[in-house]
């Protein structure tokens, strides 16, 4: 197993900096996820520690040793990219076992890791097909077990789930965890999917704009939003973001903790513009006087009606506050424990939906 070390680490195409001055340490057998939008520049950081980039600025160290100078296949990494990169015309295991043929790997090791690798992600019985012959599964797993294979303490993934369906991915998220709990290696995984990065991070490195907004695990990263953007980001539906005391502050609230009152009751009063009934639980949008629409999320059905006026509450400990000049959190107690601002309630109305 192998700690990766990043070091003020920058790149630059041309004018546009994409990696900007990023530090983060992944410590050996933890399995770290990239998160992120579109063009925050979690691919390229990966593309940077597998060797595919040279770096504008900075150092990435594997075991405390600069990379800088080595070649992509010196740094005993192993990657599994979207496209899955397999060969159509060979076969499964020769897809599997190519890079240990390349490498010179002696015929009798390559068979043993086959069969090794093959009974892990469940390929035994198809290592004669073509990769045309294969779900999209299938050829995820071949991507995957040919990763093994190399033997590689570091395994770097760039969305390997994308291509597949709903629950393929489901499926893939688990085996793929299980296997690197089982293995033990040092995993990056870089994916603009908070679901994949919740259920299966040690650490979430969420990115924006080339930068880190958040580092940390994904309890820490729900529960403690460093910042509106993690807020937002984080969390389906994401959370609820109001007007505090004064224009310099923002409240934050998640949606499972607010409660649907009498109007006069509220924190907050409004009219019911959706409900969305989703079996364990009811998602409520409200919308309210300024234009703000909050979720409320209830278990089980929900009485509430579209058009109708609700209030809406929640306890303070689950209140958060972020500054709006700088987008950042504000854990200062006083802030915290404030009372919330009530505006006059909405006049009682049924709307038919």
């Amino acid at each position: 197993m192998s700690e990766i070390r990043v070091e003020h680490l920058s790149k630059a195409f041309d004018a546009k900096t994409v990696v900007d001055d990023i530090s983060f340490a992944v410590e050996a057998g933890e399995f770290c996820v990239l998160l992120g939008p579109s063009g925050c520049g979690k691919s390229t950081m990966l593309r940077l520690i597998a060797g595919l980039e040279d770096p504008s600025a900075g150092r990435i160290l594997i075991e405390g040793t600069d990379v800088a100078p080595l070649a992509p296949k010196d740094r005993r990494i192993a990657m599994v990219f979207q496209s899955y990169a397999l060969f159509p015309h060979l076969d499964v295991a020769e897809n599997i076992i190519f890079g240990l043929r390349v490498r010179g790997v002696p015929k009798a090791v390559r068979r043993q890791r086959l069969a090794q690798v093959a009974g892990l992600v469940g390929l035994g019985d198809y290592l004669d097909r073509k990769p045309a012959q294969l779900s999209g599964g299938q050829r995820q797993r071949v991507a995957l077990a040919r990763a093994i294979a190399a033997e590689q303490p570091i395994c770097l993934m760039d969305e390997p789930l994308s291509n597949l369906d709903a629950q393929l991915r489901g499926e893939m998220r688990l085996e793929i965890r299980a296997l690197q709990q089982r293995l033990g290696m040092t995993m990056i995984y870089v994916t603009h999917d908070q679901t994949e990065a919740m259920t299966m991070a040690d650490r979430v490195i969420l990115m924006n704009g080339g930068r880190i907004e958040q580092n940390g695990s994904p309890v820490e990263l729900y529960e403690r939003p460093a910042s509106l953007f993690v807020a937002r980001f984080i969390g389906a539906p994401a959370m609820n973001i109001l007007a505090a005391e004064g224009d310099a502050h923002r409240l934050g609230v998640r949606a499972e903790h607010v409660r649907l009152t009498a109007p006069s009751e509220g924190h907050r009063t409004g009219r019911v513009a959706s409900v969305e009934y989703l079996g364990a639980d009811t998602v409520v949008m409200v919308a309210l006087a300024d234009g703000t629409t909050v979720a409320a999320r209830l278990p089980g059905r929900a009485s509430a009606r579209p058009g109708e006026t609700v209030g809406l509450a929640w306890d303070a400990a689950d209140e958060h506050r972020f500054d709006v000049a700088t987008g950042r959190r504000i854990d200062a107690p006083a802030l915290l424990s404030s009372p919330p601002v009530r505006p006059a309630p909405l006049a009682r109305e049924t709307v038919t939906p």
